[in-house]
């Protein structure tokens, strides 16, 4: 088993160093700016250039993800580094294709509409996906003109940092993009109050993401971009390839450690195979291997840190004691490791605590159900509208089930399917606005009207 150990701290940054920042993102964002004036396809090729840089240093920043978040090493070089590359690849290839339209209106007027930059964009990354969730935000807000304040998670801000230094190499213009590593209560609050941050994107758990919100109407109505918490069912009908049913939705709920806000946590499966997709999720779980993140035989590391693994513990054992069968899993490994089995329980029911709260680690619940207008009954009874997933091979089926979810996003026969082209985001709780794809442009463009008088009739 692998020892723990402790890399050296960083300074955190205060109020006083997010003005600074602001201010160089100011400067930076002025009318005649080189970034102002800079052409929408340079600004495609710079992300391009960054892409490339992200690229040559695969290895280094993989390692550097796996060592900040305990995430097997390659897991972060195949899904974390290949997706980053994605996303900023896909955004440069937008920079020189976002317009407006030409409106047709009443008397003697021509209207055109223009997309602008929102100004100074604040981003707050989590610490589940850290390189991840800073290319969601740095590809669109760049693409679109936008200049970033950016706070990484105070538990994982080394992949940051080395991208601070890979953007300063592509030769973006100085201020265009800064890093300020931070405690939430101190840096994440001042980027949240800050009058001079025009928009703030924040992906992490709803009670902050509420702060964030009051934080941001109380000072200059900010606009805010949310990806929050999740407590995602899948319903898996008898009628399904149960081992695909079963491998998908151990991948949901055991990638990452179970540290997914889209981790398949709530499965609900139909009576007539409820056993024998236990037995089968029992016999996959047994497969996994716990073990140093950085071995490439590794497929399931340790969690965050010493709160995050008391949490998960205090709910797992919540769910003995209020009568869910615990199958397997349900302890953790060493004495002073952070390492947590993973866990199935069976027979949940929807009062449990288990059953509403997010949990945020390797435990999946099992139910049962009967028919299909009460598995959707119970699968939306929840705050939570993040994703879900249904397992069907009826077509007709599929299209119902999808069309009753009221989530962001809906999984056919498949988990953890996400595409830089499609829009990530959650209804309900899990958030606001969307994440991805054309639609994230959006997010980080004001539409202005311009309405000409014409002399005369055309």
């Amino acid at each position: 088993m692998v020892k723990a150990r402790t890399l050296p701290g960083l300074k955190p940054s205060e109020k006083e160093d997010v003005d600074k920042a602001v201010a160089a993102a100011k400067v930076a964002m002025q009318l005649g700016s080189a970034w102002r004036k800079m052409e929408p396809s340079h600004r495609g090729r710079l992300l391009h250039r960054l892409a490339d840089l992200v690229e040559r240093d695969r290895l280094l920043i993989a390692t550097l993800e796996s060592l900040d978040t305990g995430k097997p090493f390659l897991q972060a070089f195949f899904v974390d580094l290949e997706g980053s590359i994605r996303t900023l690849r896909y955004y440069a290839g937008w920079a020189d294709k976002i317009h407006g339209k030409s409106v047709p209106v009443d008397e003697t007027f021509m209207c055109i509409t223009k997309h602008e930059p929102i100004g100074i964009c604040g981003a707050i990354i989590p610490w589940n996906f850290p390189l991840l969730m800073l290319m969601w935000k740095i590809g669109p807000a760049l693409c679109c003109g936008n200049t970033v304040v950016i706070k990484p998670a105070e538990q994982t801000p080394l992949t940051a940092l080395h991208i601070g230094s890979l953007i300063k190499e592509a030769e973006f213009p100085p201020g265009v993009v800064n890093i300020l590593p931070g405690f939430g209560p101190t840096a994440g609050a001042a980027f949240a109050s800050h009058c001079g941050i025009d928009k703030v994107a924040f992906t992490g758990s709803t009670e902050v993401g509420q702060l964030i919100k009051e934080s941001a109407a109380k000072s200059n109505l900010k606009r805010v971009t949310l990806e929050l918490g999740g407590k995602n069912p899948c319903i898996v009908f008898a009628d399904c390839d149960l081992q695909l049913a079963v491998e998908e939705i151990q991948k949901g709920a055991f990638y990452n450690q179970g540290q997914c806000c889209t981790a398949a946590s709530r499965v609900f499966v139909q009576e007539k195979i409820y056993e024998e997709f236990v037995r089968r999720s029992i016999e996959s779980a047994k497969k996994i291997v716990i073990g140093d993140p950085l071995d490439p035989q590794t497929t399931h590391g340790p969690q965050i840190d010493q709160q995050h693994f008391d949490k998960i513990m205090d709910l797992i054992e919540s769910g003995k004691k209020e009568g869910a069968k615990l199958e397997y899993g349900g302890g953790y490994l060493g004495e002073k490791s952070l390492f947590i089995q993973p866990t199935i329980f069976s027979e949940v029911k929807d009062s449990m605590r288990i059953a509403i709260e997010e949990i945020f680690g390797p435990v999946l619940c099992i139910f049962r159900f009967k028919s299909q207008q009460e598995v959707i009954e119970r699968a939306n009874n929840s705050r939570y509208g993040l994703v879900s997933a249904v397992f069907t091979t009826s077509m007709d089926r599929a299209l119902s089930v999808s069309g009753a979810m009221e989530t962001g996003t809906v999984w056919i026969n498949c988990y953890n399917a996400l595409h830089v082209q499609t829009p990530f985001g959650g209804y309900k709780m899990s958030g606001n606005g969307r994440e991805l794809g054309e639609y994230a442009l959006a997010e980080y463009s004001e539409v202005k009207t311009v309405t000409f008088k014409m002399s005369e009739t055309m």
